[in-house]
């Protein structure tokens, strides 16, 4: 096992500069989401710990090694890939222990690690199978054996459970949660699921065009996120944005510019009189009497919850009530904001305030 580390990075495809000094540690034993939206750069900078993309500038090193000119292949990696990438001709135990084979490692040990990796996946009684005989989720925990026997340093995770059903999907992300604190080998994981990182790692990087918008625990990032991009791309559904500004009173209130007025807590006295963006997250959104009247536009139960979407002024605003819930499209409910999880970002940079 082995601590990376990250330090101003770059990448340009000629005068296209797609990573901009990007910079992060990761600890020994760490399991780390890299995340974003398409063409944020997280790919690459995945591929560029493993060697597959020369790096335009910075550094990197794995372990006490810095590693920018070493080949991939002693840079003491492995990397599972979304397309598993399994030799249709050999078996699970071949194509897992491949890899040892061609590095002349002695026969009885690659035996050895297979069954061992092969323990650990829960795929001993497949071993003699060809991939043809295997389902979605057995070909991939088959790519992660591969990955395992080698006994790598860090493991390169990018996006691999994207090819797999929904259902499946949460399955393997508990599976390679289980493997990882069961082996506790240091961790970069790419998807572009947020639900994934915030379910499996033990911290998150949120990219956004080549550049770390910010780095922290999942329930960091879901409490205080940084920004407007952070907040609105971490939790699903996504948090609520409405403009406008805050008015002093007896309690200062919110005035969107569509005509809503919306309760909040406590504000530092320079957002008084601001233009800023109201952020609520739609679980923090609760049935109350005689507070903010809103016209129910869509009901969607979805048994243990049921989102509903809503008007307030001009705005559409999404809910999550936890109860059941049944109403008319058209009829007019009040709903309240938690107090405590209202956000404010400035209006012109979308930084938090509050």
């Amino acid at each position: 096992m082995a601590s990376v580390e990250i330090r101003d990075v770059r990448k340009s495809y000629g005068a296209l500069q797609v990573v901009h000094g990007v910079s992060a540690q990761i600890a020994d034993g760490e399991f780390v989401a890299l995340v974003g939206p398409s063409g944020c750069g997280k790919s690459t900078l995945l591929r560029m710990i493993a060697g597959l993309e020369p790096i335009s500038g910075g550094g990197i090193r794995i372990g006490e090694r810095e590693v920018n000119q070493l080949p991939p292949k002693d840079r003491d990696v492995a990397m599972v890939f979304q397309s598993y990438a399994l030799y249709p001709h050999k078996t699970v135990a071949e194509n897992m222990g491949f890899a040892l084979k061609i590095q002349k490692v002695s026969k009885p040990e690659i035996q050895e690690r297979v069954r061992r990796a092969a323990e650990i996946l829960d795929l001993t009684e497949y071993l003699d199978r060809y991939p043809r005989a295997l389902s979605g989720g057995q070909r991939q925990r088959v790519a992660m054996g591969r990955a395992i026997v080698r006994s790598p340093a860090v493991f390169l995770f990018d996006e691999p459970l994207s090819n797999l059903d929904a259902k499946l999907r949460v399955q393997m992300r508990g599976e390679i949660k289980e493997l990882h604190q069961k082996l506790r080998t240091t961790t970069v994981y790419v998807t572009h699921d947020q639900v994934e990182a915030m379910t499996m790692a033990d911290r998150i990087v949120v990219m956004r065009d080549g550049r770390i918008e910010q780095i922290g625990s999942p329930l960091e990032l879901y409490d205080r996120p940084a920004n407007m991009f952070v907040a609105g791309f971490i939790g699903s559904p996504s948090m609520n944005f409405l403009r406008g500004r805050v008015e002093e009173g007896p309690r200062p209130q919110f005035h969107s510019n569509s005509g809503a007025v919306l309760p909040l807590g406590r504000v530092p006295r320079s957002a008084i009189g601001r233009e800023v963006v109201y952020g609520i997250r739609p679980e923090h959104l609760h049935l109350a009497d005689d507070c903010v009247p809103a016209e129910v536009l869509v009901v969607e139960p979805t048994g243990a919850e049921t989102d509903v979407v809503v008007r307030l002024g001009d705005d559409k605003v999404m809910a999550v009530f936890r109860d059941r819930f049944s109403a008319m499209a058209s009829s007019t409910i009040h709903i309240a904001p938690n107090l405590d999880e209202i956000h404010l970002f400035d209006a012109t940079t979308q930084e938090r305030l509050v």
